[in-house]
């Protein structure tokens, strides 16, 4: 395959998916109003943190088939990867969208295609990309072929994931299916879908709303477990081998650009229909608060005046640095508000995101009572408890995760609490 693609949005999936294409032969151009990033890119060093994908960059970028800037080039296919966050309000921005695709108007011509991949509410395609791609004045369908294909990936296994995992094409038409099904086979090797754009869009959402209805259920069981006496975590675990049950894990919260916001698009879209998504969304939201109060319940339960805690992980999820959404930001707001005298470190993220974090674990847990683990890392599952217990003013550690050895922070004088048991519930 010759042609030529403009990938617009160099974040954690346009990026990863520029390289991939480069990488598989086809002449990419990336393009991000993010200058830094741009520049960062163009000199094959990262800005954002993924498996594998410093090694990829430079090779793509040595053997000249990917370019970066902060321009739109001409191209045959254009692909738009750019945020889908929701506004304060949890109605969906989809500026990010409409200005990509209208970035692209003055350089898309007679039979090229244009894939939206982020992550949209429904008619997406229909009603805020379509009416700017009529500025082109070529006929939609047959002069210009338009497709959703959203991504399916997770942070730290992109690659291996853009690969394996089926993939959802939806196009305005079959010739714009057919078209984009021919592109991603350049390296997918996971079984094609095709659909609609608008039931494409539908799929993505449903994925990821399961998924947080799911850890609704979880988390609720966890604070009615922590009431009656359970440890939610043995209860679960024995709950899921029956072959019929699959329940998702507690946690202090959702974070990430999908789970935490797109569930909020089918509740904007259908708000007095989607009453059990409406409601999974405010209970996980509600966790970092119930994290907080969880930890101020055990400080208050030991008499400690003034006490500090020290929070372990500020991403959404484990070994990555992605912030989007993270919980961990709510749980550490709502333990400011209970004036609680706070320290924070992530091994993954290097520039200070909190105004008490640290770079150093020591620095973190000096004169501290409690750690919170917020991000099961594996730095966090691999620590030696002893080696540091000496700094630590009391000796108390409350898990959010359930990751850590218990035995082995108990033989090194920490008493372990977790989120989801019903020890100081």
């Amino acid at each position: 395959m010759s042609k030529k693609l403009c990938v617009v949005g160099l974040g954690y999936i346009g990026l990863p998916t520029a390289v991939m294409f480069a990488n598989h032969g086809l002449k990419v151009h990336g393009m991000d109003v993010n200058e830094k990033a741009v520049n960062m890119i163009a000199n094959k060093q990262l800005h954002i943190e993924e498996n594998g994908l410093e090694e990829r960059l430079i090779t793509a970028i040595d053997s000249g088939n990917l370019t970066v800037s902060t321009k739109v080039e001409k191209a045959d296919v254009f692909i738009i990867a750019v945020p889908s966050p929701i506004n304060a309000d949890k109605t969906a921005n989809l500026e990010y969208v409409r200005s990509a695709t209208k970035s692209i108007v003055p350089f898309v011509e007679k039979g090229n295609l244009v894939i939206l991949e982020s992550t949209v509410p429904p008619r997406t395609v229909e009603d805020i990309m379509i009416p700017v791609l009529k500025e082109t004045g070529l006929e939609l369908g047959t002069e210009l072929y338009i497709s959703h294909s959203p991504e399916r990936v997770i942070p730290g296994r992109v690659f291996v994931e853009l690969v394996q995992n089926d993939r959802i094409v939806g196009g305005i038409n079959e010739e714009s299916s057919r078209l984009t099904v021919e592109l991603y086979r350049t390296f997918v090797e996971g079984t094609i879908h095709v659909t609609d754009a608008t039931t494409a869009e539908m799929v993505k959402v449903i994925e990821n709303t399961y998924r947080d209805v799911n850890i609704a259920f979880a988390n609720e069981l966890a604070k009615i477990s922590e009431k009656i006496g359970v440890n939610v975590w043995e209860a679960i675990k024995l709950a899921n081998y029956h072959p019929r049950v699959n329940i998702h894990l507690p946690g202090p919260g959702v974070g990430g650009h999908c789970i935490a916001v797109d569930p909020w698009f089918m509740v904007e879209l259908q708000p007095d229909l989607a009453k059990m998504i409406h409601l999974a969304r405010t209970t996980n939201d509600s966790m970092p608060e119930y994290t907080a109060n969880k930890a101020k319940r055990i400080l208050d339960a030991k008499g400690i005046q003034h006490p500090r805690v020290a929070a372990f992980g500020l991403a959404f999820k484990a070994n990555i640095d992605d912030m989007r959404e993270s919980p961990s930001m709510e749980v550490l707001h709502h333990m400011k508000e209970l004036k609680l005298d706070l320290s924070a470190y992530d091994p993954h993220i290097k520039e200070n995101k909190f105004e008490q974090q640290t770079q150093s674990l020591e620095e973190a847990v000096s004169h501290s009572d409690l750690i919170v683990v917020l991000t099961e890392h594996q730095q966090f599952k691999d620590l030696n408890p002893a080696s540091f217990a000496d700094k630590m003013r009391t000796k108390l550690v409350l898990d959010t995760k359930n990751c850590l050895d218990r035995k082995l922070w108990e033989s090194a004088g920490f008493e372990v609490f977790t989120l989801g048991d019903s020890k100081n519930n």
